[in-house]
Parts: C-alpha cells; structure tokens; sequence
C-alpha cells in the first residue's frame, strides 16, 4: 500500500494548484482537508491512516497527546522553517521527521502597513460608509512627523521600519537584545526600554518571535502607558499581546485602535469581541497568505517528500 498524505487547512482550496503534485503520482496518495478542526479528536481521526502530514503554519497545533496518537506518521511538513505549535522532541520520540520550507518576509510587512494605513486613514469605516451613501465622517491619522515603534528589530521588523522612514515618521525600536548600534545601523533609535517606546509612539507594531521572553510581554500594565491617540499592530504572534487586556483597553478607549492579524484562538470564534468593536482593524491571518508564499511552500513541501521517500530528506527541523 503506497503512503497516504494529508494536506492540512487548504481553507482556499488551492494547495494542489499551487505546485506540480505530479512527481508524486503512484508514489503518495494525496488528499487536502479545507476546513478547521474543532478537536484533537477530530484531527486525530481524519489523518489517523497517514504516514505523511504537510501542515499550513500553525494552523493545526501537533502537541505531544495527538503525536502519541498518530503511530502512523513519519513525515510532518510545515511551511516555514519555524512552528512553535508543533512539539519537536515528542516528534522526535515518535520518529516524526519534521521538515520546513522557505518562506517569504515580504508579504506580512505589506500586511502590516495595510493595517498601519487602514488605522490611520479609517479605510473601512469610511468606505462603509460610502457605499451606504455616507460621505466623510472621521479624520483620518497622519503617519509624517509621528513616531513609529517597533518591538522587534529582525528581518520583518527592519523593513517595516524603512517603509516607515519613507513616509517621514520617526522609528524607533525595543527588544531584549536589540543594541543601539544595531538599530543604527537601519536609521532606527533603539529606546532605552520597553515602556519608553510605548510611551512616546503614536504607532506600536510588534514583530518578535514567540517565547517564554515575549509570551504576554504586553499586558494591562503595558497598555495604560500607551497614549490614548495611539494604534497597536500586531501581525506577529497573538500570545504576545495579552487578548484580554486588550479587548478591555479598547473597550474603555484607552488606546485608539488595533489592527490585528493574529488571535489566540483560530479561527477567531464568531461571537468574539474583536470581530465588532468598532476600533479594531482585524483580518483573518493573512500575514503570509500570498500566491508567492504558497506556490514557495508546496512545491517545497513535494520536494521534501520526494525526498523522504528516496530516504533524504531536506529542510529538516532542528
């Protein structure tokens, strides 16, 4: 019996369009799943019979309890060459081999300031109202002159902040270890802390990677010192903005909006209140969702299978 192969969360049913499927014909057994599961339960039953898994990002988490329950699966493809829903040594454990592909930085800085942009200019709002017949009704942000802050400064972070220079704002940046000499070295001021930046931006964007240092890095506490004027963004990791805190200081109006791209729970549930305050910018996690991203990840993943089955695999996470 030839390999069976699952493709996970193909929502736009596109995963086979994307790349040449055909080295793999007679060799694997290809399906596509489209929607979400609502279980591990659920997971578990319908890839159950499959040696091989490519996943889209962290869309279905892989912890430890449903690795343990797929004694099938010995190849796991992921796009990107980090997953931090995926548990490497349980994996491991298993004998899962856990593969990557190359992904692109430039799709999510171009989310990114689609947010910043639809903030500041109320695009939504406006056009709504346009098309109901309205006709001008807000005052739009202005970005020259205002103060971009960034809380990461890595590949992502680095080309918001040019994009940022080019419409005249003033960037500045924070992490752990970002030095002032690197953030120089981009024409970025590194602020002194964290709280410094949240402070004095008018604009705070997020761009770190999740871990136990970034987990609810912004908080209650963090949120009262922004300015009542101010916008966060986040199209990094939700778990880096504590979600309920955040609701509640956009429900009091203590900051003047968010654009996200990120939630807790994914698919965002239908009765969630950022689906509707009138404040918030939200899109369905499309930070990586182009075609240039997509044609990259499946044709990667049928090389890394291809490769697997010749018994080398490429792109193999560590």
């Amino acid at each position: 019996m030839i390999p069976r192969c699952a493709v996970l969360d193909d929502y736009q049913d596109v995963a086979l369009s994307m790349a040449d499927w055909s080295p793999l014909d007679g060799a694997v057994d290809v399906r596509t799943l489209r929607r979400p599961f609502g279980s591990e339960d659920e997971v578990a039953e319908a890839i159950g019979d499959c040696e091989i898994v490519v996943a889209m990002r962290e869309r279905t988490p892989f912890p430890a309890s449903l690795l343990a329950r797929l004694p099938r699966l010995r190849l796991l493809i992921t796009s990107g060459m980090r997953n931090a829903s995926i548990d490497l040594a349980a994996a491991a454990r298993h004998g899962v081999t856990v593969c990557g592909t190359s992904s692109n930085t430039e799709p999510p800085v171009e989310l990114t300031w689609a947010l910043i942009l639809g903030l500041a200019r109320n695009v939504v709002t406006e056009s709504t109202a346009l098309r109901a017949g309205g006709w001008q009704s807000t005052l739009g942000a202005d970005l020259h002159g205002r103060r971009l802050g960034l809380l990461g400064l890595g590949k992502i972070g680095t080309r918001v902040a040019r994009v940022g220079q080019a419409f005249g704002m003033d960037v500045v940046a924070w992490s752990r270890n970002l030095t002032p000499e690197r953030a120089a070295e981009t024409g970025v001021t590194a602020t002194a802390t964290k709280e410094e930046l949240l402070e004095t931006s008018d604009f705070v964007s997020v761009h770190l990677v999740l871990g136990e240092g970034t987990r609810g890095l912004i908080g209650a506490p963090e949120l009262r010192r922004m300015r009542r004027t101010a916008y966060l963004v986040n199209t990094s990791r939700a778990a880096i903005v504590d979600q309920s805190a955040l609701v509640e200081a956009l429900r009091e109006g203590r900051i003047a909006g968010a654009g996200l791209d990120v939630f807790a729970q994914e698919p965002l549930p239908a009765d969630h209140p950022l689906r509707t305050l009138p404040n918030v910018l939200a899109l369905p996690h499309l930070g990586y969702v182009t075609r240039r991203n997509y044609e990259g990840y499946f044709r990667e993943a049928v090389e890394n299978i291809q490769g697997f089955l010749a018994e080398k695999v490429v792109r193999e996470l560590a």
